[in-house]
């Protein structure tokens, strides 16, 4: 089956792609292009989406430069200043003139992300409808809500809920926030980060039942796998991140683990 990464991140220590000003302890190695290429060789992935790493903040150089460099093997998606009025532009910009085919917007759950109750999210969320380029949300379960009320407003948009929004498997609230958004049919779930919300090692038996539920409530062609590399790297190596979902989690059948691993993403970013 073809195998499709939809997150990573990139990043180098190279003063031509300056890492943003606003950036505490910057990271001292390298998660370069080259790294990752070599990762996806040795583990079967044939395609990898890059995700504009926070490092850099709304400069999405490093990622463009990458994209330019091997344009048959990734894809991109940027990020734009929530705060800034011209961030639509921003988008239309990084879009039509580097080629990314996506945006990430990272709502914090304490008063530092109620922008995402603001006045630009209409515009930001109309804009990516209009070029129809995914929206990417991490943020964590009680921003749910928010999102639904954006949602609402743009039905055609897709979106995408990174990490299954970090839910404690523990937190039956959270997770029925998490299965609720099943209901708009243009959402989808990440089925990573199970090794973050684990209290397990690998495989992280403990989170299964509620990657099991997302599951359910999305269907296979809703939800895909994904490395998170190089964050995953301090709890679970790139080749753990696949090996999860495509040996162990053996209750999603074998037609939809296909799409789990790969074609899921395909539909979002057609390479």
């Amino acid at each position: 089956m073809r195998i499709i990464d939809p997150h990573v991140h990139i990043w180098k220590n190279d003063p031509d792609f300056p890492y943003a000003v606003e950036t505490v302890n910057p990271p001292t190695s390298d998660a370069t292009p080259e790294m990752l290429l070599e990762l996806m060789q040795a583990n079967g992935v044939e395609k990898t989406v890059l995700v504009q790493v926070i490092h850099y903040r709304w400069d999405n150089t490093y990622t463009a430069y990458a994209l330019r460099m091997y344009p048959d093997k990734f894809m991109g998606v940027c990020r734009v200043n929530p705060n800034d009025p011209e961030a639509p532009d921003h988008l239309s910009y990084w879009t039509e003139q580097h080629g990314f085919h996506g945006v990430r917007l990272s709502p914090a759950p304490d008063s530092s992300g109620d922008w995402f109750t603001g006045p630009n999210m209409y515009p930001i969320f109309r804009r990516a409808e209009e070029l129809g380029v995914p929206m990417l949300i991490l943020t964590k379960p009680s921003r749910l809500p928010d999102l639904a009320v954006l949602l609402d407003r743009h039905p055609e948009l897709d979106v995408v809920i990174d990490h299954m929004a970090d839910c404690s498997p523990d937190n039956a609230a959270d997770v029925q926030r998490l299965l609720d958004m099943a209901r708009y049919p243009k959402v989808y779930v990440k089925i990573s980060h199970t090794w973050g919300i684990s209290r397990e090692s690998y495989p992280w038996r403990d989170t299964h039942d509620l990657v099991k539920m997302v599951y359910q409530a999305f269907g296979g062609r809703r939800i895909m796998w994904a490395t998170d590399w190089p964050i995953c790297l301090d709890k679970a190596n790139y080749s753990q991140t696949l090996t999860v979902v495509r040996d162990e989690m053996n209750f999603i059948g074998s037609n939809d683990l296909e799409w789990v691993l790969g074609k899921t993403a395909l539909k979002l970013w057609a390479f």
